[in-house]
């Protein structure tokens, strides 16, 4: 990889697969995590696509663009750099792949266009996508799968990044393939289904990335999630993000410290500062507890990203996270790799 023994290259991490999904119990910072690892990415030089599959803005707003995304690809970042270090790197594209759009995409490319128009004007279309359970699911993975192969054919594309349904939905949504492919046995959505499980079994071309925060239900769930995931999926996990880690402070008393720096206290500060300390102490032995029970629970590389202590994300704490998963990749394990 070109880097030094025992160290994993940003560029090498992030072309372990073609496709990488990002999935996570709702709240522990999924799309961000996605985001980050798109701009480690593109810092890399590696063209990058973002895909949301539930139509937020979430995921634009957090590179300062309104509204959600569209069907049809923008670029979200013109390239990784982060200003002032002279480093240049690969624009960050996204797009929407919502259920709706694939399934309206798949009968207007069979000739159905007319058809998919009065559908949807009728609501005829949801009633269509739920007799069929996991057809939904089993189309945005058929569009993934298509856009991977035009990638592969010699398109301008590195990486696909999926920021995925919360966490319970993420294993249907991985697992409908494989029933569908049970449930039918002929036809183009027996053949549609097979070509996914093809690329969800391949490591070199599916992984997915799960994310969770030191917390005791997060981290039952991330558990749990990655065996479901392992066993009913079959794909590979990639090292697992602890999002919104505390940075652990070495905290004495407040009156040696004051002391120390010829700064005068009152009691009341003094006694103030040392339950400010003490409730920090407590927050980092809680993290940690959850930290290395997650390790015995789940055994994957574990890579941290800190708790940024701001009520808007953007660009800026973006390019902070992104610094950070660095360091992390860096040291992963190189089996990791």
């Amino acid at each position: 990889m070109g880097t030094l023994p025992g160290r994993v290259d940003p560029r090498a991490f992030c072309t372990q697969a073609r496709v990488l999904v990002v999935a996570g119990k709702g709240g522990v910072g999924k799309t961000t995590v996605a985001a980050t690892l798109a701009l480690v990415a593109a810092r890399a030089g590696l063209h990058t696509l973002l895909i949301d599959v539930e139509g937020t803005a979430a995921l634009p707003a957090l590179f300062g663009h309104s509204g959600p995304l569209g069907y049809q690809e923008t670029v979200l970042a013109d390239g990784g750099d982060r200003p002032g270090t002279g480093r240049s790197g690969a624009p960050i594209r996204a797009r929407s792949l919502t259920p709706d759009d694939a399934l309206l995409e798949y009968l207007e490319d069979h000739g159905l266009r007319r058809i998919s128009r009065r559908l949807t004007a009728t609501g005829t279309l949801d009633v269509i996508a739920t007799a069929i359970p996991g057809i939904k699911d089993l189309l945005v993975l058929s569009k993934v799968k298509s856009i991977d192969k035009g990638a592969t054919a010699g398109g301008d594309l590195d990486l696909i990044i999926i920021d995925a349904p919360a966490a319970g939905h993420a294993v249907t949504f991985l697992v409908s393939p494989k029933g569908l492919a049970d449930a039918v046995t002929v036809g183009p959505i027996r053949s549609q289904a097979g070509e996914v499980l093809e690329m969800i079994a391949d490591p070199t071309r599916f992984q997915v990335l799960l994310v969770t925060v030191p917390e005791e239900t997060p981290v039952n769930e991330a558990a749990e999630t990655a065996f479901l995931l392992e066993d009913q999926a079959g794909v590979k996990l990639a090292p697992v993000v602890v999002n919104g880690a505390w940075p652990h402070l070495g905290l004495g008393g407040a009156a040696p410290a004051a002391a120390s720096l010829g700064v005068q206290l009152t009691d009341a500060e003094v006694a103030g500062l040392d339950r400010a300390a003490e409730f920090r102490r407590h927050r980092q032995d809680l993290q940690a507890a959850q930290v290395e029970r997650l390790a015995e629970r789940l055994p994957l590389p574990q890579m941290m990203l800190p708790y940024l202590f701001s009520t808007d994300l953007g660009i800026h704490e973006l390019h902070i996270l992104a610094d950070a998963l660095e360091r992390q990749i860096a040291v992963l394990p190189t089996s990791a790799s």
